[in-house]
């Protein structure tokens, strides 16, 4: 009875957190190569949903390297001021980040976050420490035109240690995705054209 409760635990742990399949309509629009964000209350009431996605036309392995790069990470995420890894797993299954952000008119805060990778698949995140209550997510990579292009699907649930106002928070979380995933598409592409 222990093995299976300490199997179900490992389960649990290694399951994604939502695992979201973008919908058709939002297919379609990613197909069209438009971005797509959606920021809403989580059902439980104490943090945000955020889910994106995009098409890139660039290789995983391009937009992983991109996703991946701590010190390009503050010029990729508007409220963003930096990025430092604090710990990293030799064999490069995961890494330790501290990152201090600042978003729009409020004060700062610092977030410890682990990242568990999947190359060039899926990154999985994780607040271990730090300002924010909830920071959890992943970011999955899908291969499309026989690896030629990605299709980046995100999901985050978080929580500001500050109080903001609902619909004000939500504004500014989508136009910061928003801004983001743009970077991501066009530094994959400026990393994936042929030289010259």
């Amino acid at each position: 009875m222990r093995l299976a409760l300490a199997l179900a635990a490992l389960l649990v742990q290694a399951s994604p957190v939502w695992a979201w399949e973008p919908p058709g309509q939002v297919l379609a629009e990613l197909t069209r190569g438009q971005t797509y964000v959606e920021v809403r209350p989580d059902p439980d009431g104490a943090s945000g949903l955020i889910r994106a996605g995009v098409e890139i036309a660039a290789a995983p392995e391009v937009v992983w390297a991109v996703l991946t790069d701590c010190d390009l990470a503050p010029r990729m995420a508007p409220s963003l001021k930096s990025c430092r890894v604090l710990e990293r797993d030799p064999a490069g299954r995961w890494d330790i980040r501290e990152q201090i952000a600042r978003p729009g008119l409020m004060p700062r805060f610092r977030s410890i976050v682990r990242s568990d990778f999947d190359p060039p698949r899926r990154l999985r995140f994780k607040r271990t420490d730090g300002d924010l209550k909830i920071l959890e997510g992943e970011w999955r990579l899908i291969p499309l035109r026989g690896g030629r292009a990605t299709r980046v699907v995100y999901e985050n649930r978080a929580a500001s240690p500050y109080a903001v106002p609902g619909a004000l928070a939500r504004l500014a979380l989508r136009r910061d995705v928003l801004m983001a995933m743009g970077a991501l598409k066009r530094e994959s592409l400026a990393r994936a054209a042929p030289a010259g």
